[in-house]
């Protein structure tokens, strides 16, 4: 099996069709005939699509393009592929080869990964009544347009933690020398010192972003990448608010 492409099973959840170009991130999942003729996006460019890798064909080129891009960095990729409960985990591919992915992981009884290495800090929030959660094994293939991807798997993590999960805090463990990226283009602030990872045997620190942070955001920039092309962040490359309402709905009704 190739296993660089995703196995050909019947996909029958498309999350979100997108363009791979420089217009709007618009979702055309259910819009496309619609906006035929209608609207000034070309129909013939390249798009990608996002889904859930819930099936194990899925998950194993989801976890090849993780080994591609962590190995590429150095990282251990030997400890960071062990199954837990509460976990999504979404991919986009581009005609047959995965191009991102990003997992989210809905806290519970038996934690998060995160409470590894700052289980104190987590427990912090959960003493405030915060409901966390976190994103991990994320990554996208540099040759695509990385930040289309990125902010549509971001927009569509939040989308399931916050609005469906009802998860108001959002964690991560980064490498310091990404942090930076993050607090500047998603707004993360850092809520754990730098301490060593043995999951990826790499130096990490904890950051956290409120989903009130991202609300605020999205609806301000979502889908006005045009109108604001000096602005220094991913939100404007996220969906616009009402694309993320008929993505949530959707969602929502099992569509």
């Amino acid at each position: 099996m190739n296993t660089d492409n995703i196995p050909a099973d019947n996909w029958s959840k498309t999350i979100v069709d997108l363009p791979l170009g420089h217009s709007p991130l618009h979702s055309l999942t259910l819009e496309r005939q619609e906006l035929s003729g209608t609207n000034s996006l070309s129909l013939d460019q390249d798009m990608f699509k996002v889904r859930l890798a819930n099936s194990e064909g899925r998950r194993e080129s989801a976890d090849l393009l993780i080994k591609k891009m962590y190995a590429w960095r150095g990282y251990d990729t030997s400890g960071i592929f062990s199954d837990t409960p509460n976990r999504i985990t979404l991919m986009a591919d581009l005609k047959g080869r995965v191009i991102g992915t990003l997992t989210l992981g809905l806290d519970s009884s038996t934690g998060l990964l995160v409470d590894q290495l700052y289980k104190d800090e987590i427990d912090r929030l959960r003493q405030d009544k915060r409901l966390v959660c976190e994103f991990t094994k994320l990554a996208v293939n540099q040759e695509s347009h990385s930040k289309r991807v990125l902010a549509a798997l971001f927009h569509l993590a939040y989308i399931y933690a916050h609005k469906i999960h009802g998860a108001t805090d959002l964690v991560i463990e980064v490498n310091p020398r990404h942090a930076l990226f993050y607090k500047r283009m998603l707004g993360f602030a850092q809520l754990g010192e730098e301490r060593m990872c043995p999951r990826v045997n790499a130096p990490a620190i904890l950051l956290r972003l409120t989903c009130e942070h991202i609300s605020e955001n999205t609806a301000k920039y979502g889908g006005a990448m045009q109108e604001v092309p000096n602005v220094r962040s991913l939100y404007p490359f996220a969906f616009s608010p009402s694309d993320e309402i008929g993505i949530t709905q959707r969602l929502i009704r099992g569509d």
